[in-house]
Parts: C-alpha cells; sequence; structure tokens
C-alpha cells in the first residue's frame, strides 16, 4: 500500500561520498537537461516521472535531485516498493564533489 508516511533514511552529501559504493547505486532523478549539465560520475539519470517503473535489483540506492525534495518524494516511492533505498539532503545544490556533463 503506498504511503507518504514511511520515513526514508538520509544522508548529507559529504556522507554519500563516503558511502557511495560498487554495491549501491546513485539514482539522480533530475530531468535529463539538468542531469546533462553537471551530474555525479556513476550516477544513473531516472527523471522522477520515471521512478515508478525503475527496479534496483536488491541493490542498495541512494536518490538525489537539485534541492532534495523531488528525491525525497522518489525514495518514498521507491521504498513503498521494498527498495533499501537513501535520500541524498540538500541534493546538487550541496554537492561539492566533481561532476561531469553529458550523458
Amino acid at each position: 500500500m503506498f504511503s507518504f508516511f514511511n520515513s526514508v533514511p538520509s544522508v548529507t552529501t559529504s556522507e554519500l561520498e563516503e558511502k557511495i559504493n560498487k554495491n549501491a547505486v546513485l539514482l539522480d532523478v533530475r530531468t535529463p537537461r539538468e542531469f546533462r549539465s553537471g551530474h555525479i560520475r556513476g550516477a544513473k539519470n531516472v527523471p522522477l516521472s520515471e521512478v515508478g517503473n525503475y527496479d534496483p535489483k536488491d541493490k542498495k540506492v541512494y536518490v538525489i535531485c537539485q534541492s532534495g525534495m523531488r528525491s525525497k518524494r522518489a525514495a518514498k516511492m521507491l521504498k513503498n516498493n521494498d527498495a533499501d533505498v537513501v535520500n541524498v539532503r540538500g541534493g546538487m545544490s550541496a554537492w561539492t564533489g566533481r561532476t561531469v556533463q553529458g550523458k
């Protein structure tokens, strides 16, 4: 049953840098245009409108957007589908690490 009241764990962008590894997926739920303008290397672009169709295949999923609002919504959707998910607070606006452009 879908509920917005299921709490989703979250991390800061600096905690994300420490935690991201090969057993996790970084899902960027911004639009393709936002994603192309600059994203974290290795991130997978799945816009918020398509998150319901995303299957994390038993991997931990960190979800990021521009400010943290869309990623929080996406994380709740994924959690309701039994995904092991963590929201990234502050989003790309708070990210101070390197980014790459393009697809």
